[in-house]
């Protein structure tokens, strides 16, 4: 009777082991990411628009000087190339002024895959021009009308103009700055003549330095902090172009892409800018994305001059005395 008592307790310790040996081998097969990430610590590849790389270098570096284990490497291209990366799953999220099509999410949802947008700030696109160029006061409709092919010459601008053919610049064929203007004046997909590609935002205020009958397209990003040296340097070399509002284009106010006539939409070209994380846990690209929509990624949109998507900014009307 105590041999049969002693085998049942030993079966019951192998049953035991068995078991804890199965649920330990099922712990090892779980991936690495679930068990060695967290928000805060870890490696991820984010894409980032081009035009957003002076703030998300910003956003990035405060970030990882917070959390030490934090390792972010951010992928900057136009927008086709970091829309490429995403769906191909090379990068987590990615910085865009554009949503997913249609089909770009039933795609991603067809593949388990839920991606969540969020909106971090509003951007504007600025035109810039040499600052030779007299006319820098531009109203908006004679915009329009430059992307329309319907004035090709700087006298039709201003008969006061030292300048002769218009030429536009912008920094991509693959960028989100021109598909901006293409899908706002409704135009073909073959841009006039008169547009050349360069390679990026950099790219384009050396071209506008270096010719005086070019119109620039940059996002404000690159030259609306007068704090920041590298955006200070481009401000000393080209104009940045005032415009009348979109809803008074013809009227006598002119604006330009700052903080104030972006939040109350005075300054017509005006985006939103977005998150889109593609992540199916709480790992490292979530907690950037939570860091940059909350307080402290927030004020450094302020910083940079953009507006922030989720916190107030005060309007100031200074009025000057004679």
């Amino acid at each position: 009777m105590k041999m049969n008592k002693n085998s049942y307790m030993l079966k019951n310790i192998l049953a035991v082991s068995f078991f804890a040996l199965l649920f330990l081998a099922g712990c090892n097969r779980t991936p690495s990411k679930f068990t060695d990430e967290t928000p805060t610590r870890g490696n991820v590849k984010v894409g980032v628009d081009e035009s957003f790389k002076l703030l998300l270098d910003t956003e990035i570096f405060t970030f990882q000087s917070i959390y030490t284990d934090a390792k972010i490497t951010p992928i900057y291209k136009p927008e086709l190339g970091i829309l490429d990366d995403f769906m191909k799953d090379s990068v987590r999220f990615i910085v865009t002024t554009r949503n997913l099509t249609k089909n770009e999410d039933e795609y991603l949802r067809s593949r388990q895959i839920i991606p969540r947008t969020t909106k971090i700030a509003y951007d504007a696109l600025a035109l810039i021009v040499n600052t030779k160029n007299v006319d820098s006061l531009i109203q908006y409709t004679k915009v329009r009308d430059i992307f329309l092919s319907k004035i090709t010459n700087w006298k039709q601008i201003s008969a006061k103009s030292q300048s002769n053919g218009i030429s536009v610049v912008f920094d991509n064929e693959k960028s989100g700055n021109v598909r901006y203007f293409v899908e706002k004046f409704n135009l073909p997909n073959k841009l006039p003549k008169n547009f050349y590609a360069v390679n990026k935002n950099e790219d384009v205020i050396s071209y506008v330095e270096k010719h005086e009958n070019t119109i620039g397209i940059i996002s404000v990003n690159w030259v609306s902090d007068k704090h920041d040296s590298i955006s200070h340097s481009f401000l000393k070399r080209i104009k940045v172009v005032a415009i009348t509002s979109e809803f008074d284009p013809e009227g006598v106010d002119y604006y330009r892409p700052y903080q104030g006539f972006i939040a109350d939409k005075s300054y017509p070209f005006i985006r939103d800018v977005y998150i889109i994380n593609r992540e199916i846990f709480s790992g490292l690209g979530s907690g950037l994305l939570s860091f940059i929509a909350g307080d402290k990624g927030q004020r450094i949109v302020l910083k940079s001059k953009l507006v922030p998507a989720t916190m107030p900014v005060r309007l100031v009307q200074i009025k000057n005395s004679i």
